[in-house]
């Protein structure tokens, strides 16, 4: 069983975008990862009067999971420096409800469809104690330096 780092060393983002408590498996085509709605919880910023997360956070969700699969993967093979990814875009997104219910034990599971270069796009599924909350597929982006760079000019502090 591999021990696995704090979702934080696998992603570039920090509270109180980091929308995921701990990572529970990775493998070269496949991440879960999960996190608990709670008040006192990574996601207690977001959540409606009646504790309640709004189901387009899973979006986000699912693409930070796919980041720690990223993030995950470029450690193994020695980078030392989380670089981000982009999400391009996100079809048939379908959650089940408005939101995600106060006190779910959410798991969310992506599946890597096809990676060529720096684009993939995963599949998967947000679920609570075995019941889909929600499904939809990802495309992201993985931009090189000089990319980076660029998008970057002009917005440094």
């Amino acid at each position: 069983m591999v021990d696995f780092l704090p979702v934080s060393e696998y992603l570039p983002h920090r509270a109180p975008m980091l929308l995921l408590d701990r990572v529970i498996a990775v493998s070269a085509d496949h991440v879960i990862c999960a996190v608990t709605i709670d008040g006192q919880g990574v996601l207690a910023p977001f959540l409606t009067p009646q504790g309640e997360l709004p189901a387009w956070f899973g979006v986000e969700i699912m693409a930070q999971t796919v980041g720690v699969w990223s993030g995950f993967h470029a450690r193994q093979q020695g980078e030392t420096q989380i670089r981000p990814g982009m999400l391009l875009g996100g079809r048939g997104y379908r959650p089940i409800a408005a939101t995600f219910p106060a006190g779910a034990h959410l798991q969310v599971e992506m599946h890597l469809l096809m990676r060529d270069d720096r684009l993939g796009s995963f599949e998967g599924k947000i679920s609570h104690q075995s019941e889909c909350l929600a499904t939809g597929r990802l495309n992201t982006y993985q931009p090189d330096d000089d990319e980076l760079q660029r998008l970057l000019q002009g917005h440094q502090p």
